[in-house]
Parts: C-alpha cells; sequence; structure tokens
C-alpha cells in the first residue's frame, strides 16, 4: 500500500481494532438476541459483559455467523490475492455452512443450499431478502478494498452480498457500511462521516432515517431496522463501550447489531479503546484470526 510507515501503521491499527469490535459486538450482543429490553432489563440490568448464555447457550466469548462467516470471506479474499469473487466466496460460505456453525440465517442457508444445487453464485434478485446477512459481514471487503475507487469498493461489496442477498436495500447499505468503515480507517471524524456519508444516505434512501424517530428498540433482522439502530447508537454516544452497550440492550437481533456497531465504533475509535475485559473474555483463536486477517487483507495486492 502506497502510504508512510507510520500512517500504515495508524490504520492497522484502526483496522485490527474494526474486525476485533465486531467479534465482540457479536459475542456480547448474542448473550441477549431476540430478548426484548424490557427482558434484558430484567434478567442483566444493563447488558455489559461478555458471559455467554442467551438462546444459543453460547460459552463466554464465543461467537457467532455473524464473526464466523466474515472470516470465512476473508480467507476467500486472500486466497484470491485480494479479489472479492463471487464463486470464490459461495464456496467459502458453503464451507463455513458444512462445518455446522452454532447459527445461520434463513436467508443465507437457503441461497447457499441453491448455490450447491445450480453452482451458479449469485442468488435470484428478491424483493424479499433485505436481511442483514450480508451487511454484518461486509468487513473484509472493506479491508481488501481499501485505497480503491468506490466504484470498485461498491462492485467488491456487491459481490459477496449477492451469493445470499441479492436486493436493493441490502446492497445500499452494504456499500455504505463498507465505505464508512474505511472513512474511519483514514482517520475522519464522525462529523466528517456524517455529512460526507450518513446525510446523503438518508436523503437518497428516507427509509433508513433515523434522526426523527424513537430509539430503535428489538430491532429485528431487516437491514433497515438494523442500521437505524447502529446509527443512532453511533451518534448517541461518545465512545467504543458506551455505544455497543447501547445497541445491544436494544434487544432483538443483537448479535448482528453489535458485530456492526463493534466493527464501525473499533475503526473510529481504535483499538485503545477496546475494554481490556471483553478482550480476556473472546475466544482467543477467533482474536487471533481477527488480527491476522486485518493485516493480511490490507496487505493483499490491489487489482484498480
Amino acid at each position: 500500500m502506497p502510504a508512510p510507515t507510520a500512517a500504515f501503521s495508524a490504520i492497522r491499527a484502526r483496522a485490527e481494532a474494526a474486525y476485533l469490535g465486531l467479534a465482540l459486538g457479536d459475542a456480547l450482543g448474542a448473550t441477549v438476541e431476540f430478548m426484548t429490553p424490557r427482558e434484558i432489563a430484567h434478567h442483566y440490568g444493563i447488558h455489559r459483559e461478555i458471559v455467554g448464555g442467551g438462546w444459543l447457550r453460547l460459552k463466554a466469548g464465543q461467537v457467532t455467523d455473524d464473526t464466523g462467516m466474515s472470516l470465512a470471506l476473508g480467507e476467500a479474499i486472500i486466497a484470491d490475492a485480494g479479489r472479492v469473487v463471487p464463486l470464490a466466496c459461495a464456496n467459502a460460505f458453503d464451507a463455513w455452512m458444512r462445518s455446522k456453525p452454532i447459527d445461520i440465517g434463513n436467508t443465507v442457508r437457503r441461497n447457499l443450499v441453491t448455490f450447491r444445487k445450480t453452482g451458479v453464485p449469485v442468488a435470484p434478485a428478491s424483493d424479499h431478502d433485505a436481511g442483514n446477512g450480508a451487511a454484518m459481514r461486509v468487513l473484509p471487503v472493506a479491508l481488501a478494498t481499501f485505497g480503491e475507487s468506490e466504484s470498485v469498493v461498491r462492485a467488491a461489496a456487491h459481490a459477496q452480498a449477492h451469493v445470499t442477498h441479492n436486493n436493493p436495500i441490502s446492497d445500499v447499505v452494504c456499500e455504505f457500511l463498507t465505505l464508512t468503515v474505511q472513512d474511519f480507517l483514514r482517520g475522519d471524524t464522525l462529523p466528517e462521516v456524517v455529512c460526507r456519508r450518513i446525510q446523503p444516505l438518508v436523503g437518497k434512501h428516507p427509509e433508513l432515517s433515523f434522526h426523527d424517530r424513537p430509539p430503535r428498540e428489538n430491532p429485528s433482522g431487516w437491514v433497515v431496522e438494523t442500521l437505524q439502530a447502529v446509527l443512532q447508537a453511533l451518534l448517541q454516544n461518545t465512545g467504543f463501550e458506551d455505544g455497543l452497550v447501547d445497541v445491544v440492550n436494544r434487544g432483538g437481533d443483537a448479535d448482528t447489531t453489535g458485530a456492526i456497531a463493534g466493527m464501525l465504533f473499533g475503526a473510529l475509535y481504535g483499538a485503545d479503546a477496546l475494554p481490556r475485559r471483553w478482550l480476556a473474555a473472546l475466544d482467543p483463536g477467533v482474536a487471533s484470526r481477527c488480527r491476522e486477517q486485518a493485516r493480511a487483507l490490507l496487505q493483499a495486492p490491489r487489482h484498480e
């Protein structure tokens, strides 16, 4: 990457923080996935520790499909010398599904089963496949295409997304998240990103508006509700831990809102903002893979 050593080191540190943030948000949120805010308050008060449990009966620090699919995608991109190729992505996701993961989304499962039958790595376009399963795994694309033009970044985001989610609003959110992560990696401030990314996004897609809405509680797997909850937490808090605690205590699809928020917050606030007690609780093998992939993806060849 054509950048001075000091600048590259800062970018790499933020990239590692983003990947670890994704896993931390996944692990924290999985405990309260599918619970309402009232249920969370009854059982945990404010849920702010990585303790496992939840409907999946996880071990403390264990992650779900959000991190698992991201790591599978990252491996495929690295193996393809930094390219985001639909067939390689589909094969990676299929191998991940064959490993019997602890959790898998319905849309992901359905379209990967179709891929097995047809060999076609792009799912049929569907107005109904607007879940958050493609958005939750965009981080490897953001890292592998860092420094390339926005057109290349957008095409790569679509390439991985369309394996399971070929849907217009899913595409919009995947593009936005990928480019926003890259903005934060460059060191852009939150006000700068609000002007460059967030305001144009909601101006063009008012269904994603969140400022004039009450707190998005109990967000479903619909990518619109996911992004509204994440952006509210991003703009209503001033740090990694507070923002992540906010979003997962909204309940609903909390592992995915936590993963996406953790990815953004990690890129924005950097490694020093990650709570040490959370890092100590995270599965060490997962933490190691996140760090290694962040470095490898940033150093992968560029193809523009």
